[in-house]
């Protein structure tokens, strides 16, 4: 027998499941939103970018340092400060080195680092080697200057900085992305004299405007030459909320009657565009093009050639058609997320991520007036005590020579602190030459001046701001460059027409009685003679253009359209439209219709309803086609017939049972859909059962006869003979001769 066990549960905490699994996916999502995803507002920098560029300065990878491996920086913060995968910490640094990913790089790199065609093609790290750039000076000149907080690492065997005391406003200098857990980041890269001119305006008064900084901030400067087409309204709204979306254009020009790309938006490959229109020549959607070469070299590292057909052809139209179809032109988010100075995530307008980069700012370079003056204090008061020494300096040698513990001897003779005393005690024999003394004066002179001067600065916020305000204009200097990114204003770009770039041809389009569908070159072509499938015959054909659009009816009323010169050929069989095409279950088509869009038509049931519209109107942009004509229960649609133009038309309509109705074209209403007028009266039962339907309908001009057709007879009614049919629509029509009382089909006119 087994015996139970029992569990000592004293002190386990117990808790639901339910409320296990929230807090646990909440301290989740908060250690990704805080620790990994979105960049701080102080040095603009997430948590591995931060460790990685303070773990190269620690090895002394500055700018004028040699370079080192790669994989001893990726070891290094691995090992010391963020414990995850080499490759993603890798490729954290690749990015701050890729100067077309960063605006200003943090890393200077040697090696293959990736190209703007493939920035993932960079080399593993046990090749490349890299060291921090000049830039970099801005995040670390006062990190050992008591400028900021510091934790212990992961394992609490080091420290690291909280965050770096960034003299500029990294965060819009480079931008950033990121994906956290219900939330995301998308931070344009900005210009750097622009940003620091725009920091400067609202130091010097923080009640300035947003629209009074935009006069500095002209917008978002890329890493490339592209231009920003995003009206200049859009670019004040995104400012305002934080939020939107930007637009570049590729640059372009003309050179010998071809199109040269000179450069490209941000993050786009020259390839994947030679790759996307090369997609249009081979669907034959630009047919004005007839090459396409990729010239970049090293010096011009931009350089897509796209020869056009002709000299004819229009560039301007060409490459609209271009950038709206392919990434030449292309939108970035703005979503400016980011962690606050309190700690908080949140999306934030220009001028409160400036105000609140000033607030940190401010208080970093106090933290560091503050720490130099401790400093210069300490150094004082040490000087007092060196100073009492040499003015006394026998005594001092004669109790240092005399006493056993002379320390504290020295502290109750002459008064001094542990600290001074220490200092003498550690005074060389070569310092105390008679010159010392003047060296101690003088340095207390200067040190003096610069406490009182600190002294200053921290007591007046005018002094602090003006200090800030110098240091920003001489970084401005420094590291500053001119705009990239051109901000223009351009028309919105506009595809071209497909149809516009099919040649026109005439064709016949040919629908056999079991829906395959085809399209003759030519409108003199014999359909019934074409070669049908096994059990297929020939139903309807349509003249049409091969750069216009076709129609199909259904046996349910539904029409559909599809662009004539995707058709087959008819040199075969065709193609079923089922497979272009979505008609409910049980529907079979059974008319095709083509022509020019404004073409009226007259649309009919053999139940005898009907109405006026548009060939146009039967255009539908779905699969599953549109609702057009709807039917009376058994009724089927008659083919659409053309109305020409002109007044005094009229309607002839026969019922198979011999009657014939006669009323003015007038009568009937225009729709675009719709069951329409009664033109003739028939009882629905006998057009449900089949026993009496419209069977024939034409539209006739003025002063024109018509054909009766039954069987092999034919009847030829004068217009003058008409008169006796004439009627109100709607009305059941007079009798047709003996011999017609089975009528098949009505002809306009007397042949």
């Amino acid at each position: 027998m087994s015996e139970t066990t029992e569990i000592d549960v004293e002190g386990i905490e117990q808790l639901p499941l339910s409320v296990f699994t929230e807090k646990a996916y909440l301290d989740y999502s908060m250690y990704v939103i805080l620790d990994r995803a979105l960049p701080h507002v102080g040095d603009g920098l997430k948590p591995v970018q931060r460790r990685i560029v303070y773990a190269m300065s620690e090895l002394g990878l500055s700018a004028k340092a040699k370079y080192k491996k790669s994989a001893r920086t990726v070891g290094d913060v691995l090992g010391k400060f963020h414990p995850h995968g080499d490759s993603a910490a890798y490729e954290a640094m690749v990015l701050m080195a890729q100067n077309f990913s960063y605006r200003y790089p943090l890393i200077d790199g040697q090696g293959n680092w990736g190209s703007p065609d493939d920035p993932k093609s960079f080399a593993a790290m046990r090749y490349t080697e890299s060291r921090l750039t000049r830039y970099s000076e801005v995040l670390l000149n006062e990190l050992g200057m008591g400028t900021v907080e510091w934790q212990p690492n992961f394992d609490g065997t080091l420290q690291e900085p909280v965050l770096l005391p960034a003299r500029l406003p990294n965060i819009l200098l480079n931008g950033g992305s990121g994906i956290a857990v219900g939330m995301a980041t998308d931070i344009p890269p900005h210009n750097l004299r622009e940003v620091a001119a725009a920091a400067i305006r609202l130091l010097e008064s923080r009640k300035s405007t947003t629209e009074e900084l935009l006069e500095h901030i002209q917008g978002p400067d890329y890493p490339t030459d592209a231009e920003i087409i995003t009206p200049q309204e859009e670019i004040r709204e995104i400012y305002s909320s934080g939020h939107g979306s930007i637009r570049m254009r590729a640059l372009w020009e003309k050179e010998g009657g071809d199109v040269v790309v000179t450069a490209l938006p941000h993050q786009v490959s020259g390839n994947k565009i030679l790759e996307q229109v090369a997609t249009q020549m081979r669907a034959k959607k630009l047919p004005m093009v007839d090459d396409l070469r990729d010239e970049s070299d090293h010096e011009n590292p931009t350089r897509l050639v796209i020869v056009p057909r002709s000299n004819r052809v229009d560039l301007e139209q060409l490459m609209s058609h271009l950038f709206a179809t392919t990434d030449l032109e292309r939108t970035y988010r703005v979503n400016m997320n980011m962690i606050g100075i309190d700690g908080r995530p949140g999306v934030k307008g220009i001028h409160q991520l400036l105000s609140e980069w000033l607030t940190y700012r401010e208080d970093t370079v106090r933290r560091r007036l503050q720490h130099r003056l401790e400093k210069v204090l300490q150094r004082l008061h040490i000087l007092d005590g060196l100073l009492v020494a040499f003015l006394n300096i026998d005594e001092v040698i004669a109790i240092i020579r005399e006493e056993d513990k002379p320390k504290p001897v020295l502290m109750a003779r002459f008064n001094l602190s542990d600290i001074q005393a220490e200092a003498v005690l550690d005074l060389k024999l070569r310092h105390l030459a008679k010159l010392e003394e003047m060296k101690i004066r003088g340095e207390q002179e200067e040190l003096e001046a610069e406490r009182q001067k600190l002294e200053q600065l921290l007591g007046s916020t005018r002094r602090l701001h003006t200090l800030i305000r110098k240091e920003i204009i001489a970084d401005a200097e420094k590291y500053g460059d001119d705009r990239r990114s051109p901000i223009v204003s351009r028309i919105a770009a506009q595809a071209i027409d497909p149809a516009s770039l099919v040649p026109s041809e005439p064709v016949t389009v040919v629908l056999s009685a079991k829906g395959w569908v085809r399209a003759a070159k030519g409108h003199d072509v014999d359909p019934e003679g074409l070669n049908y499938k096994s059990g297929d015959s020939y139903l309807a054909s349509a003249p049409g253009r091969s750069n216009q659009p076709i129609y199909f009816l259904d046996s349910t009323g539904r029409s559909y359209t599809v662009q004539t010169s995707t058709l087959p050929s008819a040199r075969g069989q065709g193609e079923p439209l089922t497979g272009r095409l979505s008609p409910p279950a049980g529907a079979r088509f059974v008319d095709v219709v083509g022509g020019d869009t404004k073409q009226k038509v007259l649309i009919a049931s053999d139940a005898g309803y009907g109405f006026i519209a548009t060939i146009g109107d039967l255009a539908s942009n779905k699969k599953a086609g549109k609702a057009f004509l709807r039917l009376s229960a058994g009724a089927v649609s008659i083919s659409p017939l053309p109305i020409a133009e002109g007044e005094g038309q009229w309607v002839a309509a026969a019922s198979n049972e011999g009657r014939l109705l006669l009323f003015p074209l007038a009568d009937l209403a225009e729709l675009t859909k719709g069951k329409g007028n009664k033109m003739v009266s028939i009882p629905s039962k006998r057009v449900e059962a089949r026993e009496e339907f419209m069977a024939g309908l034409t539209v006739l001009q003025a002063e024109q006869g018509v054909t009766v057709v039954s069987g092999k007879r034919v009847l030829k009614i004068k217009p003058a003979d008409l008169v006796n049919y004439q009627g109100e629509r709607g009305r059941r029509g007079q009798k047709l001769p003996r011999g017609f009382q089975r009528v098949d089909a009505l002809i306009a006119g007397i042949s």
